[in-house]
């Protein structure tokens, strides 16, 4: 490009405090490739040790192997510039997939929205079959 700017992604949005990327739609290897370039840009121009890359992976697609392997490469990337990424919006599949294949990615855990139960409370069913408890 002779004009300087740089290309648009639309698999990538880069953020600025904390640095974040937005990973959406399906990831190959020309996306990974991209991906790993923003994640090295941001995590030097954040000039901190331990800087976490936060990635929003809510508009994945479903978890395949190509999202663990970009994962894996990000994570790689970040670690090689001096700090991690952190998953945000991971789907639980995404999470089983990570685990099964033994891929240590921080994972931000929050509440999914069919647990709408207050916090703290213990629900209980008793069966009008129980006998009570002494």
């Amino acid at each position: 490009m002779s004009s300087g700017a740089q290309p648009s992604h639309p698999h990538m949005t880069p953020k600025t405090t904390p640095p974040d990327l937005i990973l959406t739609g399906t990831l190959d290897h020309e996306t990974t490739r991209h991906l790993c370039e923003a994640a090295r840009a941001a995590l030097q121009a954040a000039e901190a040790d331990g800087d976490v890359l936060v990635c929003d992976v809510a508009g994945l697609g479903p978890p395949v192997l190509a999202a663990i392997d970009a994962l894996a490469r990000l994570q790689l990337t970040a670690r090689r510039a001096g700090g991690r990424i952190r998953l945000r919006n991971a789907a639980p599949d995404l999470r089983e997939l990570l685990d099964l294949v033994g891929l240590p990615i921080e994972v931000e855990v929050g509440r999914q929205a069919e647990q709408r139960e207050p916090p703290g409370c213990v629900q209980e069913a008793v069966e009008a079959r129980d006998p009570p408890l002494a």
